[in-house]
């Protein structure tokens, strides 16, 4: 926000120099980012009045003006403009002068006329980017008199950057409000009275959208006159605040705005139709704004319109077909509360942002339309004359906010600022702050007035306090912290352990946003309902993953994008699953691997990565953590994985997870070129872990031996695993699957697996009796329960 120091000096002046003020802001929370002059040095340029004019002799557009510069100094200057006329009164240029552009000015003759000067434009004084003639000015403009001293040029423009919690702030109000607080300086603010109505005239308001509006104020002004001009000294303050003069209707609201942070909006009252209706837009409406550009209306955003159409996007931007034009003489004036929530989704739906929009997002004072309404009425009237008629006003109190009491305790105020601050200072910290105070006993019990819609809770009020009675007054402290070391659990694995382990087989961790594009949620993960998002930043961010695979997804579409064929990624985040009113916010593991199983190399040939590889990956993470054996692979099932190749990650029998191959549509639709394994897990499956436990080596050896059998294809190798482990019993050391063979001598529908088994006794050589007796077991228990047969 820029403001005028001027401007803010007249409201509220201490005894600072800039700096000293700018300084005093910024140590308060509202940062001054700049500070620049409001116009380049304008030496010799003064005031002058238009005595005659008369037309060059050489030159049908240039024109002779006898100009009275002051103390008795009657000029003759040569001068282009063709607003120039008898009585005008306009900077003039001495010869001396020279003008920001760097023209010198001096006496010069022009097609055979001598020009003692230059009447200046605007633009030419460095005020304005451009101009259509002289720079008019007010007939209280004294000729002879410094064009700095009379358009008050030795001022800065503070540039104040503001938090968004501070709206109240958006004003020259409420910066002398906090500087008045900070300072103890008095606030001499504009008195405005309540301006008398001279029409009966009225206009119906219906507020159809009252928990959005619960406030609007209007009134009509009749009989205004259209050839009015802003005042020099209002158009100076828009300019210095960053706004350019329109007309003098729409300059008042905009002052309005600026001085007391209240947006308001102008109406040409007879393109009005019947009543005004506070509403939300229905389908298929549309609106041209007053930039020209047509926009089609949200459904459900909030309209200001009459019996017949939409007006204006409530606390956004007005509509040109009722704006205020050179030829209005009647007016409705619009001074509302709008809640802000409606107004910054719909402004950012639009993809609009105006000084009204972003007053409103933040908050506007719910107290200050009908005060903004008598002080833009007593404007206008100075200004543009006219004859006002009542206010207006429809208020639904009930959706109006209220400023709820606060309890601030003396001791609280002490433990968070770390010092004592005496009573007697909080009470005129919160008073300056315009806080309602009551003592019953030793604590204060607060109302925060209602501009300050920012101020919640108890900590709140004692960031005030640290704010006004100044940072740089609380104690440096080292704090205290408990040394003792906390315990770690030995067998925990840690995720920067398990992050190193992914990284060892060559993954790379991405960390993806958790607001994700809600078709490709719907993709990943139809059967759970996301949340969504009541303000998203974007369209394809507006739902909260329920899985980390539409991140993981979107990564690897980016990185094929850019010609990367071979991708292996992880995430370690959170998911976000509503459940009974409330949501579960779980940590977990997910993987996605995409591409060849290695990189392109001359030791081994070249082949896809497959199933087997993101399982081999997933088995890896839980030997680190001592449960390599406890985790099995079976069948499952999930609508964005492959039929067929979707395994359930079970332990202990309860499902934990999942591993699958992309499901070959969603890859199509994505518009992935090769298929692509996912996997996901909780995080603490992992954080488990088991502790080590020494087990000494057998000293007697170990005696191996092979068998093939033949099993229904339908049979998976874990069940034929298990019967094996279980029948062996404690001789068997070590089991391995290293053959499975289908096809010639194998019948259709029956699979060969060779299984290789060593036992070993850990207090005796095992003989060949106990050997045969065991392999005799096993393969007797395959047959009963597998219906496996021996492959001769």
């Amino acid at each position: 926000m820029k403001i005028s120091e001027k401007w803010l000096r007249e409201w509220v002046s201490p005894k600072l120099d800039t700096r000293a003020l700018a300084e005093r802001l910024t140590m308060a929370g509202l940062e001054v980012g700049a500070i620049e002059p409001v116009a380049p040095a304008l030496n010799r340029i003064v005031v002058g009045k238009i005595v005659s004019v008369a037309s060059h002799p050489s030159a049908d557009k240039l024109r002779l003006c006898r100009v009275n510069a002051g103390k008795g100094k009657s000029l003759n200057i040569v001068c282009g403009a063709a607003n120039a006329a008898p009585g005008m009164k306009v900077p003039v240029a001495l010869e001396g002068a020279t003008l920001p552009g760097g023209m010198k000015i001096k006496h010069a003759e022009v097609r055979g006329v001598i020009s003692a000067g230059m009447l200046c434009s605007a633009s030419e004084l460095g005020l304005a980017e451009s101009a259509d003639g002289l720079l008019s000015l007010d007939k209280d403009a004294r000729p002879g008199m410094s064009i700095t001293d009379y358009l008050g040029l030795d001022d800065v423009t503070l540039e104040i950057d503001l938090t968004p919690n501070r709206g109240d702030c958006l004003s020259v109000a409420g910066i002398a409000r906090e500087l008045a607080a900070l300072t103890g300086a008095k606030i001499k603010s504009p008195v405005t009275k309540p301006v008398g109505a001279r029409l009966r005239r009225k206009i119906s308001i219906k507020l159809d959208a009252s928990q959005d509006c619960p406030r609007y104020v209007g009134r009509i002004i009749g009989d205004i006159n259209p050839s009015a001009v802003t005042p020099v000294w209002m158009k100076e303050k828009l300019r210095r605040s960053g706004i350019r003069s329109i007309h003098p209707v729409v300059d008042v609201t905009n002052y309005v705005m600026l001085e007391l942070g209240q947006p308001m909006h102008a109406f040409d009252l007879e393109k009005l139709h019947g009543a005004i209706h506070v509403r939300h837009a229905a389908k298929n409406e549309s609106l041209v704004l007053l930039d020209g550009n047509t926009i089609k209306i949200e459904q459900g955003s909030l309209l200001i319109a009459d019996d017949r159409q939409p007006l204006a996007l409530a606390g956004v931007m007005g509509g040109i077909h009722s704006a205020v034009t050179n030829v209005t003489r009647h007016l409705f004036l619009e001074s509302a509360w709008f809640r802000p929530g409606t107004i910054s989704v719909r402004a950012r739906s639009q993809g609009l942002q105006t000084d009204s929009s972003q007053r409103f997002e933040r908050g506007v004072d719910p107290d200050l339309q009908r005060r903004a309404m008598e002080r833009a009425t007593s404007l206008l009237l100075g200004i543009v004359g006219g004859k006002p008629g009542p206010i207006i006003e429809q208020t639904a109190r009930r959706h109006l906010p209220r400023a709820a009491s606060i309890t601030l305790r003396v001791d609280r105020v002490e433990r968070l600022l770390g010092m004592k601050v005496p009573a007697k200072t909080i009470e005129s910290i919160l008073k300056r702050l315009g806080m309602n105070l009551k003592k019953p006993g030793p604590n204060w019990i607060v109302t925060p007035p209602s501009y300050r819609f920012d101020i919640e809770r108890e900590a709140d009020l004692i960031e005030e306090i640290a704010r006004i009675h100044g940072y740089d007054k609380l104690p440096t402290r080292h704090p205290r912290i408990p040394m003792s070391a906390r315990p770690v659990a030995e067998s925990g694995v840690s995720e920067p352990r398990l992050r190193a382990a992914l990284m060892d087989r060559d993954y790379q961790e991405v960390i993806t946003y958790s607001f994700v594009d809600p078709k490709i949620q719907t993709l990943v993960d139809p059967g759970i309902p996301p949340l969504a998002l009541a303000n998203p930043i974007s369209a394809d961010m507006a739902v909260m993953r329920t899985s980390l695979w539409p991140g993981l997804l979107q990564t690897i579409l980016y990185n094929q994008n850019r010609q990367l064929t071979r991708v292996r990624l992880f995430e370690i985040g959170r998911t976000f699953l509503p459940r009974n009113h409330d949501v579960v916010q779980e940590r977990m593991l997910g993987g996605a691997v995409y591409g060849d199983a290695m990189a392109e190399q001359w030791g081994a040939p070249r082949r896809g990565a497959d199933l087997y590889d993101a399982k081999a990956d997933i088995e890896a993470l839980f030997a680190l953590a001592g449960m390599d054996g406890e985790v099995l692979f079976r069948p499952g099932q999930h609508p964005a994985l492959h039929p067929g190749q979707t395994a359930e990650i079970q332990h202990h029998g309860q499902r934990i997870g999942l591993l699958g191959l992309l499901h070959p549509t969603i890859q199509a639709h994505l518009g992935l070129s090769q298929p692509v394994m996912l996997y996901e897990l909780p995080l603490s499956s992992l954080e488990g872990g088991r502790v080590p436990i020494f087990k000494e080596f057998s000293r007697f050896p170990s005696i191996r031996r092979d068998i093939a059998i033949i099993v229904n294809e339908t049979i998976p190798a874990q069940a034929v695993l298990d019967c094996v482990q279980k029948t062996a019993g404690r001789l068997l050391v070590n089991l391995e699957l290293f053959d499975e063979y289908r096809g010639k001598g194998i019948d259709s529908g029956r699979k060969s697996l060779a299984l290789g088994l060593t036992l070993q006794h850990s207090s005796r050589t095992l003989n060949e009796v106990d050997v045969e007796q065991v392999m005799a077991e096993v393969i007797s228990t395959l047959g009963t329960e597998l219906g496996a047969l021996p492959r001769q």
